[in-house]
């Protein structure tokens, strides 16, 4: 669904399978956002979180967590400086627009 809502905006993107992927992927690629599950296989979205919070490189790439997880946690996640928080289950056109205002608010220098 979240892959269908990006395609229609127009986005160019791809997809992790598990919070390993994404990591090597967010190192490699450099991608201008990150829309983040916290409970992923293998390497879970909080070690994602915990991981980009000791790379400046990492931590320049804005972070929309999507996530059914509404525990007091969250207010862990929210200081490690993610972008937006969108809970599950969300309104699909909400994901555009989190996606568009994390992307316009967010530097745009993603040197090596």
């Amino acid at each position: 669904m979240i892959m269908a809502a990006l395609r229609r905006e127009k986005y160019v993107f791809s997809e992790a399978a598990n919070g390993k992927e994404a990591l090597d992927a967010m190192r490699r690629d450099r991608p201008n956002i990150v829309v983040l599950d916290l409970m992923m296989p293998i390497v879970s979205g909080w070690d994602v979180l915990r991981e980009r919070s000791t790379d400046p490189r990492l931590l320049s790439i804005p972070v929309i967590i999507v996530s059914a997880n509404r525990g007091p946690e969250l207010a862990t996640a929210m200081d490690k400086g993610i972008c937006a928080f969108l809970p599950k289950p969300f309104d699909i056109n909400a994901l555009g627009s989190l996606v568009r205002s994390c992307i316009s608010e967010s530097p745009q220098e993603f040197a090596s």
